[in-house]
């Protein structure tokens, strides 16, 4: 077993309980906070929307607040959802979030200080966007100013902890963007609500030709908590550092899924050898192929995951 796998049985184990009760807002004696954090594109707000219809259906008080002003820009996002028998803050204190969810890893570390600290369950993505101001070199194998701690560091400091390869997991399933949707799964495991009741909210939240892989990536976040609960072998379980390989490329594969590109230019703007430009109908495309470093600088920025960047490997002329 690889260093890394042995981290990761490490944390799929419970920190405190064996057994874990689902949270239940009918015997709670205070609102049950849920906190959702990640950055603008992920689908943060889609999480807590989802939460929050479910809680108004089944008759509960609501309350939701979320900042995304910086959304499209791939800045930071996060919602607070409240609910129980009686809510009158719609914003969570410090130290009483009852679950943090986050969509990308550092900004679930950011967060971790709002969790109960004797009860509090951290489940997150382990996708990591790195921040223009972390990417001070671009040459290969360069390291990166971007978080070092590891899931074994978070299981120290809270109840349970979970690190999920969301973004991979729902890749392989046929829509990465369903990443969130995995995370909704995850959650579901901590509280009382019926299956029957999130599938139902999820299937008129997303968009009808998604909704099938919607419902399985759900389901695989089900599994996935589940299975870590018992210590059983879990896909999407592998956390790798964040350093890029020394290798000897001379071509960059870069594709760019125009559908997804929303013209904001985080790229063409950030992009080191200026490779990259918005087409006519504002999408980015490679311009100069022959000047890409193959840096990822642009991949780890894009906010809506439309870029994709593969070296290819060739060995060096002697």
């Amino acid at each position: 077993m690889t260093k890394i796998n042995k981290v990761m049985k490490a944390t799929t184990q419970p920190a405190v309980r064996t057994a874990v009760e689902k949270l239940n807002p009918d015997t709670a004696k205070e609102p049950i906070n849920v906190l959702i954090v990640g950055v603008g594109g992920q689908g943060v707000i889609m999480v807590s929307k989802v939460l929050a219809q479910i809680c108004q259906n089944l008759g509960y008080q609501v309350k939701q607040s979320e900042v995304h002003g910086m959304a499209k820009r791939g800045g930071v996002v996060f919602s607070h959802v409240r609910f129980g028998q009686n809510v009158w803050s719609p914003t969570i204190p410090m130290g009483k979030a009852d679950v943090l969810i986050a969509l990308e890893w550092a900004e679930g570390l950011r967060w971790m200080n709002y969790l109960r600290p004797d009860t509090g369950i951290f489940i997150a993505d382990t996708k990591r966007i790195v921040p223009p101001f972390a990417c001070r070199s671009r040459i290969l194998g360069a390291d990166i100013g971007y978080s070092k701690n590891t899931p074994s560091d978070v299981r120290e400091k809270v109840a349970e902890a979970f690190a999920i390869d969301a973004t991979e997991m729902a890749t392989k399933a046929g829509n990465e963007r369903a990443a969130n949707t995995l995370l909704l799964g995850a959650l579901s495991t901590t509280l009382s609500f019926p299956d029957d009741e999130w599938k139902n909210v999820i299937g008129k939240m997303v968009p009808p030709k998604t909704i099938e892989v919607n419902l399985a990536v759900f389901d695989k976040g089900q599994v996935w908590i589940n299975r870590s609960r018992k210590g059983e072998p879990v896909e999407g379980g592998a956390f790798v550092p964040l350093v890029q390989p020394e290798i000897n490329s001379v071509r960059t594969e870069l594709s760019i899924t125009p559908e997804w590109c929303k013209g904001c230019d985080i790229c063409v703007k950030m992009c080191p050898e200026r490779c990259l430009v918005l087409n006519k109908d504002q999408v980015a495309e490679l311009a100069e192929p022959e000047k890409c470093t193959g840096c990822h600088i642009c991949e780890w920025l894009c906010p809506d995951f439309a870029i994709s960047l593969k070296p290819i490997h060739q060995e060096a002329v002697a």
